[in-house]
């Protein structure tokens, strides 16, 4: 019932055309008919106007009403008197009661007839008024009409909409489904086919991104043996550091590639909140300021909620400014940073991978964030990206009941 929605504007454009065929129609007629109604007046005066001439030159007489002065005539009437010939005039001095004049001079007289037009303007009026209650009583008909009509095609586009806001959602499998010739069928062809694209570019992807860091990692494991054989010194730090990242790189391009393939299940107990952040904290060796509220417990995988956890609270470090805080709260984990905030992209999009925002978030694969989302919805956990007004990013972790 959305009245913007094409079916009702396209009711509407029926139901202006059709008024404007109803009037169109309306005008020729009423014009028409009022034509034909001065016709047969002119008719009637000329034929009385001629019947009282011939009696006025065969006998003298006439009767008071037809033998006029032509002072006494209207004046319309008289500027027509201009030679011997018979001449008609349409009197509207009182709309409610006009007359046909006809006309004839005879000597210094004038031989004239009056026929009353009221019962032709009430005529034309009631036909008027019929031909109003005939196009509402369309109207009536047409519109609703149009708007069933314009239903089967408004619930087409519908469908092809529902289904690019699937496929914009991550759901490359949604299909419109749609048969036709006609454009909207075009339409769905082409979704169609955008979709199909798009899944395969996209399987193509990750089966290079998992066959990338199912090959690094034979030969990484081979480079970490090698740097622990390496004499201590500066340099020694510095490669292993270095094998480090590399090793972290390729164990975060193997989570991807899992959650993409959709082979993660979560396995859920009942999980002390405060506990599993505190556990978490410690381990990952970084300062927060942690609160926790009552004693909260979730039904959820502790082992991928302390992988969000982690991610998030190190993102913070990376690419924030401390004091670091994480706040706990019946089902609902906040963390946040007091650095520059989250780039307007992250928050209209989401976190893409390999892209760590604007420069003065620091520099980074960009995988973070992209595990963490993927993880919270292996265990039906929403993440919520914010900016505080007073400066800072905000995360927050909304588990499922």
């Amino acid at each position: 019932m959305n009245p913007a929605s094409l079916r009702w504007k396209i009711a509407v454009l029926v139901a202006m055309a059709s008024c404007s065929v109803a009037a169109v129609v309306g005008v020729l007629v009423h014009r028409a008919t009022f034509d034909r109604s001065l016709r047969i007046g002119e008719d009637r005066a000329v034929l009385a106007v001629t019947q009282a001439a011939d009696e006025y030159l065969r006998t003298g007489t006439a009767t008071s009403d037809a033998l006029r002065d032509p002072a006494e005539l209207p004046e319309g009437l008289r500027q027509r008197l201009t030679s011997a010939e018979t001449v008609t005039w349409y009197s509207e001095e009182r709309p409610d009661q006009p007359w046909m004049w006809a006309a004839r001079p005879v000597g210094d007289h004038v031989v004239t007839a009056k026929i009353d037009m009221g019962t032709e303007l009430r005529s034309l009026r009631a036909l008027d008024r019929n031909m109003v209650k005939a196009a509402l009583a369309a109207l009536a008909v047409v519109v609703p009409v149009s708007a069933l009509a314009a239903e089967l095609p408004n619930r087409r586009l519908r469908r092809v909409a529902a289904t690019a806001r699937l496929i914009a959602d991550g759901d490359l499998n949604a299909r419109t489904e749609a048969g036709g010739s006609d454009e909207i069928a075009g339409i769905s062809a082409a979704v169609d086919s955008m979709a199909a694209t798009l899944q395969r570019r996209l399987l193509a992807e990750q089966r290079f991104t998992a066959d990338v860091a199912h090959d690094l990692r034979t030969p990484l494991m081979g480079l970490l043996t090698a740097t622990g054989l390496l004499p201590d010194g500066e340099a020694t730090d510095l490669v292993r550091d270095r094998v480090g990242v590399l090793r972290s790189l390729v164990e975060d391009l193997l989570e991807i590639s899992r959650l993409d393939a959709g082979a993660e299940q979560a396995e859920r107990s009942p999980v002390p909140l405060g506990d599993l952040v505190s556990e978490s904290l410690r381990r990952l060796d970084l300062t927060a300021r942690l609160t926790v509220e009552g004693d909260p417990v979730a039904d959820t995988d502790p082992r991928r909620l302390d992988r969000i956890i982690a991610n998030l609270v190190a993102n913070a470090h990376r690419h924030g400014r401390p004091p670091v805080e994480v706040r706990v709260s019946g089902r609902t984990i906040v963390i946040r940073d007091h650095g520059p905030g989250f780039p307007d992209d992250l928050l209209a999009e989401g976190p893409r991978r390999f892209r760590t925002g604007r420069a003065e978030r620091g520099q980074g694969h960009g995988l973070g964030l992209a595990i963490a989302l993927g993880q919270a919805q292996v265990i039906g956990a929403e993440l919520v990206f914010a900016n505080a007004p007073d400066g800072g990013a905000i995360v927050t972790i909304l588990l499922p009941g």
